[in-house]
C-alpha cells in the first residue's frame, strides 16, 4: 500500500481535493488485471506528459518523503482516473442519449459528478492491447484520455504504467472508507 494525495477536482464526487487515498500497488502484479471501473493511479509519462522534469536532489528527496506518507503529490506525472476501456475495447462518445458506449453498450456511470455530461468531446477509439482509456469522474474538470487524443498513444495509458488501484480513502477522517470499483 502507498498513500497518495488527491491534488485536483478531476475525480470529484468520488474523491475530493486533499483526500489521502491508499493505493494497492500489488493489485495487478500477481495475476490481477485492470478492469473497467477501477480507480487507478498511473504514471502519465509518455502518454499524458512528454517527460518528467528533474526536481533536483533536494526537491526529489522532499517530494519523495512527503509522498511516502501522503502529505504531498508523489510525482507531477502521477494521475488518478477511472478506467473506462481496456485493450481491445471500442470506446465512443456518444450514443443518441449522450452516454458513452463501450463495445456498443451504453455505460452506466453513477459516479459522474452531479450535473456533468459523460463528455462534451466526441471520440471513437479502439483501445490498443496493453493500454487503457481513462477518464475523471468530474468530466468538466478533468484532463484525461480525451485531452490527449492527438498525442502519442492516442490518449491511452500503457498498463505497465499503472502504479496501483485506489482502495481506501484514509483522510480526512470524516471521509474514511473503502473505495469500490464500479464495473457497471
Amino acid at each position: 500500500m502507498q498513500p497518495f494525495l488527491i491534488p485536483s477536482g478531476s475525480m470529484e464526487g468520488t474523491l475530493q481535493v486533499g483526500d489521502r487515498v491508499m493505493v494497492n500497488k500489488l493489485a495487478y502484479r500477481f495475476g490481477g488485471e485492470v478492469q473497467r471501473g477501477d480507480v487507478i493511479v498511473f504514471d502519465g509519462t509518455g502518454s499524458f506528459v512528454a517527460e518528467e522534469s528533474d526536481p533536483g536532489l533536494l526537491g526529489g528527496l522532499l517530494r519523495g518523503a512527503g509522498a511516502a506518507i501522503g502529505l504531498s503529490r508523489g510525482s507531477e506525472t502521477d494521475y488518478v482516473k477511472r478506467v473506462i476501456g481496456i485493450g481491445g475495447d471500442r470506446v465512443r462518445c456518444c450514443d443518441s442519449q449522450g452516454r458513452i458506449e463501450v463495445n456498443g453498450e451504453p455505460l452506466n456511470e453513477p459516479y459522474l459528478y452531479p450535473g456533468d455530461k459523460p463528455s462534451h468531446v466526441r471520440f471513437d477509439i479502439q483501445v490498443p492491447e496493453g493500454r487503457l482509456w481513462v477518464m475523471g469522474d468530474h468530466r468538466s474538470d478533468s484532463a484525461d484520455s480525451r485531452e490527449y487524443l492527438g498525442s502519442p498513444g492516442g490518449g491511452t495509458v500503457p498498463v505497465d504504467k499503472v502504479i496501483g488501484r485506489v482502495v481506501l480513502i484514509g483522510w480526512p477522517v470524516d471521509r474514511w472508507g473503502w473505495l469500490r470499483s464500479d464495473h457497471g
